[in-house]
């Protein structure tokens, strides 16, 4: 490997200035808030959680879908299952809603009420699981 020593020289000798185009570090101020370890064990909490495309919200919405804290620790307990099978897009049919989902995600991506359910196909799903 050819190195340009002129380049390597420059970076190498404090002495010589370098170049406008080389990186700068600043001493950036410290972000006032909560402290790193609190958003880490966050957004470990919210890993396990599950999330909702704006899609699947507006349809929900839309159908009038929701569910109560015990339905959702089903669902929760479904994509907990789903993924110890090694399933990436699953279908999910609960008593309100057929759901598709991202497993590795844990994303509702769509959602669909049983009226709705009678025409409709499902496609690129590897999985299906009763709630």
């Amino acid at each position: 490997m050819k190195v340009n020593q002129k380049i390597l020289q420059t970076y190498l000798n404090p002495a010589v200035t370098r170049p406008a185009s080389a990186p700068r570090t600043k001493n950036l101020p410290v972000p006032k808030g909560a402290a790193f370890q609190d958003l880490l064990n966050q957004e470990i909490q919210n890993a396990d959680s599950i999330r909702f495309s704006n899609h699947a919200a507006l349809r929900m919405k839309q159908r009038n879908i929701s569910f109560d804290n015990q339905e959702m620790a089903k669902i929760n307990e479904a994509f907990t299952r789903a993924e110890d099978k090694g399933a990436k897009e699953s279908l999910f049919l609960t008593q309100k809603a057929a759901l598709v989902v991202s497993v590795p995600n844990r994303t509702v991506i769509t959602a669909v009420d049983p009226d709705s359910m009678k025409q409709n196909v499902f496609t690129n799903i590897d999985s299906a699981m009763f709630v």
